[in-house]
């Protein structure tokens, strides 16, 4: 742990109240006008229904190319809007995420960015907690060894990043929380009981079967680590009904006829990395804060270890692959939790990623620069730089006060 010295100059600078309500109200007014962008590009596919959303203003001007810059198009099409968990928080158009099809054309649609981080050159995948109706896409993604970031979102298509499989998913939020669900449970709780998840409506992809193979707690991290695997079926041909069934259905049988058999050299497996102590709309509180820290770092730990991975695949296995990490919403505790570990990794508390990624990749903001005053301010400019590349990164004034109290804590500064 490192002494109270080796805090930068930037970071003890936000124990001053005055220089805070500074930081909040800049990247407040900076999200604010990407708001009303993404308002103007509703807008022109259809209106927004009228009094139901408290995030659009309609009365400042909007410079000409920021609506195209920050659109949100695609997540407000009549056939995707059901996939998204809540009203007009949709992805950004040149961020998505697009989860590939079988075939190999086209792509389905799914509430997640491509995120990097500025500081720590790692890139992501951030998510809302899956739906009934998009548990398959979500697993899907994680099936093909095929993530990659659109060449669209850089600055130059040759800086894409080698395609991987991704092997950690990160769950910021409980499946319930305050009686209201905020996360569709994709697999079963007891190890060794299995769910088929069933393809979207309209979806011919294969039936998934989803078995929960081990479970582990480590209490210094707050955090529940489930290995899970996830096999495609293949679908019997006389049973052509049962592909539509449910989007989950568990199974007490899991050789039920219905749903086919395993297509098991396509098996893969992952973690699911749940983090018990972070409450919605809110913060850890000060004892599980030191916790976060820990957790971030069992997270690195865990997705740099390739021992699940199957030896028969040919696919070059990643030392390194992203992260998909969610929450309820995929902003608030996502953006924090991204943010965090970046700068973690900048301050030497986590190691570089296996094939960094400079932040200058991706295209500079529209926006004028940030002021002077922040231009050495890493929190500012990791926010910043996240809600260029999805909607409402750290969503709240307490989660940018929180970022820096965890990296104090990290750095021994409490």
């Amino acid at each position: 742990m490192n002494s109270v010295a080796q805090i930068p100059e930037w970071l003890t600078a936000a124990w001053s109240t005055p220089y805070l309500s500074f930081v909040l109200k800049t990247l407040a007014m900076r999200e604010a006008i990407r708001d009303n962008a993404r308002s103007m590009s509703r807008r022109q596919d259809s209106p927004p229904r009228r009094g139901l959303s408290r995030l659009v203003s309609f009365n400042r001007t909007v410079k000409p190319g920021l609506p195209a810059q920050y659109s949100v198009c695609v997540g407000c099409k009549p056939e995707n809007v059901h996939y998204n968990r809540y009203y007009q928080l949709e992805p950004y158009d040149r961020t998505r995420v697009i989860v590939a099809e079988e075939q190999g054309s086209g792509g389905r649609y799914l509430n997640a960015n491509w995120v990097l981080e500025r500081s720590g050159h790692k890139w992501w995948i951030a998510t809302q907690a899956p739906l009934p109706n998009t548990a398959h896409a979500f697993l899907s993604l994680i099936l093909r060894a095929s993530a990659s970031p659109p060449p669209e979102m850089l600055e130059n298509a040759n800086s894409l990043p080698p395609r991987s499989r991704i092997r950690t998913v990160v769950q910021l939020t409980q499946n319930f929380e305050g009686g209201r669900r905020k996360a569709h449970a994709y697999f079963r709780s007891e190890v060794g009981k299995s769910l088929v998840i069933t393809p979207e409506e309209g979806c011919t992809s294969a039936a998934l079967k989803v078995t929960l193979l081990d479970i582990r707690r480590f209490d210094e991290a707050n955090c529940v680590q489930s290995t899970v695997s996830v096999v495609p079926l293949k679908s019997p041909e006389s049973s052509p009904s049962a592909h539509h069934r449910a989007s989950s259905k568990e199974e007490t049988n899991i050789d039920d006829e219905d749903y086919g058999e395993e297509i098991s050299s396509k098996r893969v497996v992952f973690r699911h990395m749940l983090y018990t102590s972070w409450p919605d709309h809110g913060v850890p509180s000060e004892e599980d804060r030191a916790s976060l820290v820990s957790f971030a770092r069992l997270v690195d730990e865990v997705n740099r270890d390739t021992s699940i991975e199957s030896q028969s695949d040919t696919t070059a296995v990643d030392p390194d692959p992203p992260i998909m990490v969610g929450c309820s919403a995929g902003i608030g505790r996502t953006g924090s939790f991204i943010a965090i570990s970046s700068l973690l990794r900048f301050l030497g508390q986590l190691p570089p990623p296996a094939a960094p990624t400079p932040a200058t990749v991706i295209p500079a903001s529209p926006l004028d620069p940030l002021p002077d005053q922040l231009a050495s301010d890493h929190v500012v400019q990791e926010v910043d730089f996240m809600r260029e590349q999805r909607p409402g990164m750290v969503q709240r004034d307490e989660q940018v006060l929180f970022i820096y109290q965890t990296l104090a804590i990290a750095l021994g500064a409490t």
